[in-house]
């Protein structure tokens, strides 16, 4: 989408603006880690046989890394960055 499709009324609320304000405080590579985590503990679980639990808590991972990524992008694009940089132009 470029700039000049977006309209001046398409801004994000403020439960999205204050939930990327909060999240913009962690560190990116926290995401990361906890994906790695849930990978790390989902094998240890299928090693012990617990298959249910395994499954369950692998498919943290993706989840994760797709937060990792949406936080990635606020903090460098911020919530309207697009908006904001078409107003310094």
């Amino acid at each position: 989408m470029t700039t000049s499709m977006m309209h001046e009324d398409h801004s994000e609320g403020k439960v999205a603006r204050a939930i990327e304000q909060q999240t913009a405080k962690l560190p990116s590579d926290t995401f990361l880690w906890a994906a790695g985590a849930a990978i790390g503990t989902s094998l240890t679980l299928q090693m012990v046989g617990k298959q249910h639990a395994s499954q369950f808590v692998g498919q943290w991972a993706p989840t994760l890394l797709i937060l990792g990524l949406y936080n990635k992008l606020v903090k460098q694009l911020g919530s309207d960055g697009e908006r904001a940089m078409a107003g310094a132009r």
